[in-house]
């Protein structure tokens, strides 16, 4: 028994290195071993949920040099190897498989977008969600979906039944006349908890002039750890987090929502959305930013 179970450890950890190898090997600019190194795993195991997420990164670094062709290539490849697979079991049932099909979804709508084709790259996202509107991947498609769509529309009302901190939250509607800065945290998130001395300097300086923040985050099931967590418990623990680093930003209201979450396409946080006066989304952008990237459109809209 314990022969097998070394074995099956043995297999295990196989599996999860060719992860760690592709990238290292994407980062190190050299893509085509890369993909031998996929290609030789894909002969001596198969196409294993693993080698499927390995091949995704390579595809993601395709894109990053600009090689489109490749890009999609690998792109179109990992998705038919991660559709194959969940013919036979359910795709949250792995956990790597939603990041290497959603990677792969994320690419070929990037790489519609880069040649032009982007009523092509909105569809195909429109049509990922739709199918995909049960899994957990549907954050990211919409995450996609809204740097296609979003900007120059009216922004996603936000849900307001819960919060933390003192502030309650007010609807979207009521703020109209104020430029909103949204920034969207977690709190397991090292970049959201950096960026909070960003955020607090801009409400010291654009707060007086009508700017209004607020920080929408959400349960995820565990706390600090990784400790699996009741919601009661994972609220307090919201709760601790968000007095430790984002009290100090000043009154910024911090509803708790997937719904909003989900509706914002908030598959990476930070995430920040600036709304203007009339409540027309101006900015979506994914990811950390710094203190003039924010506000150089903040000063724009309170001049307009």
């Amino acid at each position: 028994m314990r022969f097998l179970l070394g074995l099956f450890l043995m297999a295990l950890s196989i599996h999860a290195e060719i992860v760690g190898e592709v990238r290292m090997t994407v980062d190190a600019g050299d893509l085509p071993a890369a993909g031998r190194l996929v290609a030789d795993y894909c002969k001596a195991h198969g196409t294993t949920p693993d080698v499927i997420f390995a091949n995704s990164w390579i595809a993601r670094g395709y894109l990053e040099r600009g090689k489109l062709d490749d890009a999609d290539k690998n792109a179109m490849e990992t998705r038919a190897w991660a559709l194959t697979l969940v013919m036979h079991r359910k795709l949250d049932a792995e956990p790597v498989l939603p990041l290497a099909l959603s990677a792969a979804i994320e690419v070929h709508a990037q790489v519609l977008e880069r040649r032009g084709q982007r009523s092509e790259a909105i569809a195909f996202l429109r049509g990922e969600e739709a199918r995909w509107a049960a899994s957990s991947m549907r954050a990211r498609i919409q995450k996609n979906l809204n740097l296609l769509t979003l900007e120059g529309r009216p922004a996603p009302p936000i849900n307001i039944t819960e919060w933390t901190g003192d502030t309650k939250p007010e609807p979207l509607a009521a703020l109209r006349g104020h430029p909103v800065l949204l920034f969207f945290w977690a709190h397991w998130c090292p970049d959201c908890k950096a960026d909070s001395v960003v955020i607090q300097a801009l409400n010291a300086k654009y707060g007086p002039r009508g700017l209004k923040i607020i920080g929408p985050t959400m349960r995820y099931g565990y706390i600090g750890g990784g400790e699996d967590a009741t919601p009661a418990k994972e609220n307090a623990w919201i709760a601790e987090t968000f007095k430790k680093y984002y009290e100090r930003i000043g009154a910024m209201p911090a509803p708790i929502s997937e719904e909003t979450m989900r509706a914002y396409g908030v598959s990476t946080t930070p995430t920040f959305v600036l709304v203007d006066k009339h409540g027309v989304v101006r900015l979506y952008h994914p990811g950390a930013m710094s203190y003039q990237e924010l506000a150089a459109p903040i000063e724009k809209l309170l001049a307009g």
